[in-house]
């Protein structure tokens, strides 16, 4: 089987998952725009419309981005994507995730994960998480899902300097 990484239809009873097109930008904007989206995250200015335009373009040519929707309303929420899928390892990379402040500490995190988990496993054995050393709510949050830390690594974002960044991972089993 192939791991299609933007499959449509990806959806559970709080997320809706729609593959990212350029249309999509200034929705996107809209979240991102609020600095404390990225308070602790390595790209502290990816709020500034230049600096999101790099993200965006990058998601763009990934072929495995996302807009997440609230399912409920269709609202976007937020972006992440699939990456770096390695055939060899049996393993993709689930990351560049960002999600409006009005849905923080309300179980959408938990389930774009669990949308995202269910369906790579279908294909791999190992999903693994970028994620910024200073960025202490990311780490908790995917720990709370059962990641665990197993590296640090200075990690190159699209067009951006490397920053260093945890691995976690979770295995299929």
């Amino acid at each position: 089987m192939n791991f299609n990484l933007q499959p449509e239809n990806l959806q559970n009873e709080l997320v809706n998952l729609v593959p990212l097109e350029e249309k999509d930008f200034e929705s996107l904007f809209q979240i991102a725009s609020d600095p404390l989206v990225w308070e602790q995250h390595p790209n502290k200015l990816r709020y500034q419309r230049a600096v999101f335009q790099n993200y965006f373009e990058g998601a763009i040519q990934s072929k495995g981005a996302f807009i997440i929707c609230d399912s409920k309303t269709n609202e976007p929420i937020g972006s992440s994507r699939f990456y770096d899928y390695d055939k060899k390892d049996n393993s993709i990379i689930i990351g560049y995730t960002f999600i409006g402040r009005n849905f923080w500490g309300k179980e959408y995190n938990k389930s774009l994960k669990k949308l995202m988990l269910d369906y790579a496993f279908q294909y791999v054995d190992k999903v693994y998480f970028h994620i910024g050393a200073q960025n202490i709510r990311s780490q908790k949050a995917i720990e709370k899902i059962g990641a665990i830390k197993i590296d640090e690594q200075e990690v190159t974002y699209y067009g951006e300097d490397s920053k260093l960044n945890f691995i976690y991972v979770i295995n299929k089993n």
